[in-house]
């Protein structure tokens, strides 16, 4: 037999160089063979799968730290170059179960179950030993290795551990334990396990020598001679029939005592049906007896159910006669009570009665059998015309008594304002007044609900003659007490004194407007949101959306049910209708001060907006929707104003249109840049988007009224466009900065001004330096044309003694020439302030085309001497006006 490549010390030393490599740390290999990896599928038990068998090496190996030593199984793969490489590490304390598989018939494969495998779903690699010999080799080494470091060992299937252990004793030879040579000498490994000790261990764990040696001696003391089985069979005949022989015998030789127990038998059985009659005689009397005694219980039974349900109906009776039957004081409460204050209490206790009452006769409060009787029906209907008797009662009191209690808060002129005295209004004192009754309200609509609209529609017209009168003395003394001088703006056309009212003379105004607005805005919510408790509307201001529509009647506040049942809408429907009426006129006031605020200074409408923008975004709307309407009618209203003075802006820029100037400054240049320092005196809150608006729209206007009026005269186009840009730019330079929309329009006239400008100027330029130009604009076409440069001095007037003219013409007269240039800039200019930077800017451009003139004649005259740029510049500067 070959040797066994566990005995192998090279591949010993090679798995441990690999583990070492692999940065495993220092480990001492245990055992380490050769093995074939193969895998199956679960629940498939096919044959072994050969052609997917790889060769692999098992290697078992220990590592101490400490007093604790780890255990570990190691499966080692050859790499492209016959090298030993670690391919996977498992943790022997993770090892559940050990497997021969059955599958393979040498039972040569076996498998290692791991608890710990991620996929447990896929199943484990199978191994293939050479032999047997090696399969047990590695397995009891395993086992070993768990008993001695683990304390336990895996579960075993498919082997006997008697072979096992037959197997190891068989094989037990003389070994040596493997020892580590260091410089100190050799010291063995505690931890590492030979085969005959593993082989020795796991015997002695099931069965130990002594009990062997006992057993053999045991079965060594008889001799049962079954070497042949002929003669085993005939043995075993014999004794049986021998057995048999003997049991008949015995039987005959105890006849007489067999005969006595059979008298006994027949005695005990005379005795037996004596016995059995008795019985019968005594079952059919204890039948009679029992027959007799369920009739009696039957009928007792039948008298206590009897007795039980004529108590139960005795009880029943004695309730709905209290349903039926009417408190004196009730009745007297219902029918004749006062409604005074003191009396309420009664009143609430006899209507809580009386609803519960009627609500316990009908179904499904009621039994339906009752539901037909002739008294509870005469009853029923007499708690009906009991109910409607109060309803009436209450109904008509409470008519009368709302609006009595409003006419006398009318008459009293003291809460009112009035001359010289601007009064808050107080509403306290009606509210407690009128929360006496809300209870008895809130018992009416149980009662009666179809009678709360009248109640609800006498409330609502009273108060809202309350709410109009308050606002009217309140807006007219607000009116009364502001005295302003009357503010027109200012005008883009026309004369102007340059005097107009500043922000703090009309801030009075604008006061008044918002005191209007944080005095009756909070009260209108207020009163709503009481009207809808006192009312009992199941839905409330505050849980609906209004949709408002301007009427020529005024102010309409719609509300319309986002979610709810049919009910639901109903009651919006009925709140939207109180509301109206209650709210109804209420705006007008408010729409004066406006129209007021706004003829005496239109500008007022800037912080009139911003006011009215900022209590807005201060009020939810789902709080109070009805209010936001009116507020986003009150902006439109200010923004229809403000819009009317930008448009009047506007026609007042257009009229320059047809009254056209074609030199200096327009006027509404410069009053632009002072309508808008002034309108920036009165940007607070929201009102930016309003001013940024007007600005887009009256500078838009301007500068298309500027770009007209300049083409009437095209001569003079671009200085007119130049100069009023130019003051637009001057006038705005602060603003701009911190204004953004400013911002835009500056840098567009500072771009228009830049390009009237250059035309100008190029304008100027060729005007005076025509010859020299032209003869450059000659040179290009020909160079466009895609003439060679060396063929242009041959051209006709375009040889080297044309460029000696032209360039003799434009040095000699240059003093001239840019004198009158200069001129020619300050002739038709009415801003001197603009004289010396158009200068400059002619100076440059003069020299960039000049320049560019140079690098021509360079290209195309390479013989030719012109002056350099540097040269012409301080020519010009030894010239300088």
């Amino acid at each position: 037999m070959a040797k066994s490549s566990a005995d192998d010390m090279e591949l010993k030393r090679q798995c441990e160089a690999a583990i070492d490599a692999s940065g495993g740390g220092k480990q001492k290999v245990v055992l380490c063979i050769r093995t074939v990896k193969s895998r199956a599928v679960w629940g498939k038990p096919t044959k072994l799968a050969r052609h997917m068998a790889k060769p692999r090496v098992l290697a078992i190996s220990t590592k101490s730290k400490g007093q604790r030593t780890k255990a570990f199984l190691r499966v080692l793969k050859y790499s492209h170059g016959g090298v030993l490489e670690p391919a996977k590490i498992y943790k022997l304390k993770h090892l559940s179960k050990v497997e021969v598989m059955q599958s393979d018939p040498s039972g040569c494969t076996f498998m290692l179950g791991f608890d710990n495998l991620r996929l447990q779903s896929v199943a484990p690699p199978q191994w293939t030993m050479r032999n047997k010999d090696d399969r047990n080799r590695i397995i009891m080494c395993v086992l070993n290795l768990c008993k001695e470091v683990l304390g336990s060992i895996p579960k075993v299937v498919g082997m006997d551990i008697v072979e096992m252990a037959l197997w190891a004793k068989e094989n037990t030879v003389v070994n040596k334990l493997n020892q580590e040579v260091t410089p100190d000498g050799p010291v063995v490994l505690p931890s590492t396990v030979t085969i005959t000790e593993s082989e020795g261990t796991v015997e002695r764990d099931l069965v130990s020598q002594a009990e062997q040696e006992d057993m053999e001696a045991l079965l060594g003391t008889y001799l049962m001679g079954v070497g042949e089985a002929e003669a085993f069979s005939e043995r075993m005949k014999r004794e049986l029939l021998a057995l048999e022989s003997a049991n008949v015998h015995a039987i005959l030789e105890t006849e007489s005592v067999v005969d006595e127990v059979l008298r006994d038998l027949e005695a005990a059985t005379i005795c037996m049906e004596d016995m059995d009659e008795w019985l019968a005689i005594f079952n059919v009397k204890l039948r009679h007896m029992r027959e007799d005694i369920e009739s009696i219980e039957y009928r007792n039974n039948k008298l206590e159910f009897q007795s039980e349900n004529n108590k139960a109906l005795i009880q029943e009776l004695d309730k709905l006669l209290e349903h039926l039957q009417i408190p004196q004081e009730y009745e007297e409460a219902l029918t004749v009570g006062s409604f005074d204050e003191n009396n309420m209490s009664k009143n609430i206790e006899a209507c809580e009665w009386l609803t519960s009452a009627i609500r316990d006769l009908e179904l499904p409060n009621l039994d339906p059998s009752y539901a037909k009787l002739r008294a509870v029906r005469e009853k029923r209907a007499e708690f009906i015309l009991l109910r409607c008797t109060f309803v009436r009662r209450a109904s008509e009191f409470l008519t009368q008594y709302f609006p009595t209690l409003i006419d006398y808060m009318i008459n009293d002129q003291s809460n009112f304002s009035q001359k010289g005295q601007l009064k808050r209004p107080d509403h306290s004192e009606l509210r407690y007044k009128c929360r006496v009754y809300a209870r008895l309200l809130q018992q009416i609509k149980s009662l009666d609900k179809n009678c709360m609209g009248p109640l609800r529609m006498s409330y609502c017209q009273s108060l809202n003659q309350l709410l109009r009168k308050e606002a009217n003395c309140f807006a007219n003394e607000l009116r009364a007490t502001v005295k302003v001088a009357r503010n027109n703006g200012v005008p883009l056309e026309g004369p102007f004194t340059g005097q107009t009212g500043s922000y703090a003379d009309s801030k009075p105004i604008s006061e008044a407007y918002a005191k209007i607005i944080n005095v009756f805005i909070p009260l209108l919510i207020d009163e709503s949101s009481f009207f809808s408790h006192l009312m009992c509307f199941e839905s409330s201001p505050e849980s609906s959306s209004v949709d408002a529509e301007t009427t020529s009647s005024g102010h309409t506040a719609a509300i319309s049910s986002t979610t709810g049942n049919a009910n639901n809408a109903i009651e919006m429907a009925m709140l939207n209708d109180c509301l109206n009426n209650m709210l109804k006129g209420v705006e007008d006031d408010f729409f004066a001060i406006i129209d007021w605020a706004s003829n005496i200074d239109i500008w007022c409408c800037i912080t009139m907006y911003g006011i009215t923008d900022r209590y807005l975004a201060g009020h939810k709307v789902e709080n109070a929707a009805f209010v936001h309407v009116l507020l986003g009618e009150l902006e439109s209203r200010i923004h229809s104003f403000f819009s009317v003075f930008v448009d009047d802006s506007c026609f007042q820029v257009e009229k320059y249109d047809r009254n056209a100037r074609t030199f200096g400054v327009l006027v509404y240049i410069p009053r632009f840049a002072q309508l808008a320092t002034r309108l920036e005196e009165y940007v607070h809150g929201g009102c930016r988007d309003l001013i940024d608006q007007a600005y887009t729209k009256i500078v838009s206007i301007m500068f298309v009224t500027l770009e007209k009026i300049a083409q009437v005269e095209p001569k003079y186009a671009d200085i007119m466009l130049l100069e009023n840009y130019a003051a637009f730019q001057n006038g705005l330079y602060d603003l701009a900065n911190s204004i953004q929309t400013l911002a835009k329009f500056y840098h567009q006239a500072s771009e228009a001004y830049e390009q009237a400008c250059l035309r100008h100027i190029n304008m100027v330029i060729y005007i005076h330096f025509e010859k020299l130009f032209q003869f450059a604009r000659k040179t290009e076409e020909l160079l466009i044309g895609k003439m060679p440069p060396e063929e242009i001095p041959f051209q006709m007037g375009m040889s080297k003694g044309e460029l000696r003219k032209v360039l003799k013409s434009t040095i000699s007269g240059l003093d001239k020439t840019q004198s009158a240039m200069y001129k020619k800039l300050q002739k038709n200019l009415t801003v001197e302030e603009l004289i010396p930077s158009l200068w400059e800017k002619c100076k440059k451009e003069f020299l960039e085309k000049y320049a560019s003139f140079v690098k021509m004649v360079q290209k195309i005259y390479p013989t030719e001497t012109v002056p350099s740029v540097v040269d012409m510049q301080k020519i010009l500067a030894s010239l300088e006006m």
